[in-house]
């Protein structure tokens, strides 16, 4: 099993931002699917602000390239992601067509 840690930023909007966690509330059972058909065992979503960190632990099988692929390709799960980017946008420091940035760890006790 591995861990990842992943940050990415929401509309500062109050609506937007209910309204985004009320789609989190139950997300579409393709989407479910299709995270755990890729390997994903589990995901966790948490919020400050407008900034959200995302918890994902993953199988050994987990390929996050085959994942992208599939979902590239998957309808169901573009047009989930383009109606979430209504309410998203990239870190400031995000590279070009970058959502979710992975954090790095910088200290472990």
């Amino acid at each position: 099993m591995s861990v990842k840690y992943l940050a990415l930023d929401l509309q500062d909007d109050p609506k937007l931002i209910e309204e985004y966690e009320n789609y989190h509330k139950e997300i579409w059972p393709e989407i479910r699917k299709s995270i755990l058909d890729a390997g994903i065992t589990n995901m966790e979503i948490y919020r400050t602000g407008n900034r959200l960190f995302m918890v994902m632990e993953t199988s050994e099988t987990f390929d996050a390239a085959a994942k992208a692929q599939a979902d590239a390709e998957n309808p169901k799960v573009q047009e989930w992601e383009t109606l979430m980017w209504k309410f998203q946008k990239p870190l400031p420091w995000a590279k070009e067509g970058e959502k979710w940035v992975e954090l790095r760890k910088i200290f472990e006790l």
